[in-house]
C-alpha cells in the first residue's frame, strides 16, 4: 500500500470519527431543545409564545414538541 493510500485511509478514518462525535454533540442538543420546550410548555408557554422566543415558526416548535 502507498503512503498516498495510508493517508487517505487515515484521513478517512479521521473524519468518520469527527463526523460521529459532531453528530452525537447535535443529538444530545436536540433533546435539551425539546426537554426545554416542554418545560416552557408546562410553565405555561403556548407554542406560539415558544415561536416568538427561539425565532422559530410556531409549527416547527410543534414538531419538535411531537419529536419530529
Amino acid at each position: 500500500m502507498s503512503a498516498a493510500e495510508k493517508k487517505a485511509r487515515a484521513d478517512l478514518r479521521r473524519l468518520q470519527s469527527a463526523f460521529e462525535k459532531a453528530q452525537s454533540q447535535r443529538d444530545k442538543a436536540s433533546a435539551a431543545r425539546r426537554e426545554g420546550f416542554e418545560r416552557a410548555r408546562k410553565a405555561g408557554l403556548s407554542t406560539r409564545d415558544i415561536a416568538a422566543e427561539t425565532g422559530l415558526h410556531h409549527s416547527r416548535v410543534a414538531e419538535i414538541l411531537h419529536g419530529k
